[in-house]
């Protein structure tokens, strides 16, 4: 009984490793290498905190790739994402998307608002918030990784961003 337990786990897990392996080739871009991608990572979440029956709150953290770009999304809650290192280049589709600086707890000043049909940078130290419904993407422009922290009050069972298409 062990024994085929740990023969059908190594099983998934070679074909696991298949379709990782696979799904990277299909990323190759021309030159064999794979393509750029950004990376979110789930920090931290709580399904139904206190005063937010039926949704999730989410901590995470992004790393868009030097010379990258964000699909167009939109999130089905409200998300803060403070900048923790290099420039976001923010481009509002619909809706519009304020730009703060300087810590929460201590007077934080609004930059400006980034529109529909404009763009912004927002440079490591300025967040912004993001309500439902507003379609957007971030680009990284520069050299470096571009790092961004968020905070995420979604409903639960849903993703925290969701993919618009053009």
């Amino acid at each position: 009984m062990q024994t085929d337990r740990l023969r059908r786990l190594c099983t998934l897990l070679l074909t696991g490793s298949v379709v990782v392996a696979v799904a990277a080739a299909c990323a190759a871009g021309a030159n064999g290498r794979p393509s750029a991608q950004a990376v979110r990572e789930s920090l931290a979440q709580v399904v139904n905190p206190a005063g937010a029956k039926g949704r999730t709150l989410g901590l995470a953290r992004v790393t868009i790739p030097a010379h990258t770009a964000l699909a167009q999304h939109r999130h089905p809650g409200t998300q803060i994402a403070y900048i923790q290192s290099g420039t976001l280049t923010y481009t509002v589709k619909t809706g519009s998307v304020p730009v703060y600086r300087g810590a929460a707890d201590n007077k934080p000043r609004l930059i400006r608002t980034v529109k529909a049909g404009h763009s912004g940078t927002v440079p490591a130290g300025d967040w912004v918030i993001e309500r439902p419904g507003t379609i957007h993407f971030g680009a990284n422009n520069g050299s470096r990784p571009l790092v961004i922290l968020l905070a995420t009050l979604f409903t639960d069972g849903r993703p925290p961003s969701i993919p618009v298409s053009g």
